[in-house]
């Protein structure tokens, strides 16, 4: 798909209001891949998208556990991975992706290179760059859904 569109995040603030658009723009069901190098705000955009959607207590980085779950204020379900730490692809088939992609009504996945091709399809990828200036946020849709997420986040309010 050719839909995309790249922001300006010139600080943390900017970051995390971005992770609170993408909340409030989000589909039923919606997979996220998010890339970038290490300090790039992944973990930031996730969190702040996550509080949007109601989560409560803590949320930890999945950086060891490889994946955290949290329920939704809507009813859905949230499952952020983080792949960095994968040692190989196959290690995915022993983490029960099967029956998390019943469950999970949004997929947050941090390092989504290190999956070698055994993730579901996803949505949107966006992709955050460190600049001398803050951050460079660029958004691309891979299906008719992220489409419409980047569609969202365009709408007034």
């Amino acid at each position: 798909m050719s839909t995309g569109r790249a922001l300006l995040l010139p600080d943390t603030a900017a970051t995390e209001a971005l992770g609170r658009a993408l909340a409030a723009a989000r589909p039923a069901r919606g997979r996220l891949l998010l890339e970038g190098e290490l300090g790039a705000g992944k973990s930031t955009l996730a969190r702040a998208l996550l509080r949007a959607l109601g989560v409560r207590g803590s949320i930890r980085s999945p950086t060891y556990t490889l994946i955290e779950r949290y329920p939704l204020a809507d009813g859905g379900e949230a499952a952020h991975l983080d792949l960095y730490r994968l040692g190989d692809a196959a290690e995915l088939d022993f983490l029960g992706l099967d029956e998390l992609e019943q469950a999970a009504t949004l997929w947050l996945v941090e390092w989504p290179c290190r999956g070698g091709g055994r993730l579901p399809a996803a949505d949107l990828r966006l992709q955050l760059a460190v600049l001398p200036e803050g951050r460079e946020a660029r958004l691309e849709a891979l299906s008719p859904a992220g489409a419409g997420w980047i569609a969202g986040l365009q709408r007034p309010g």
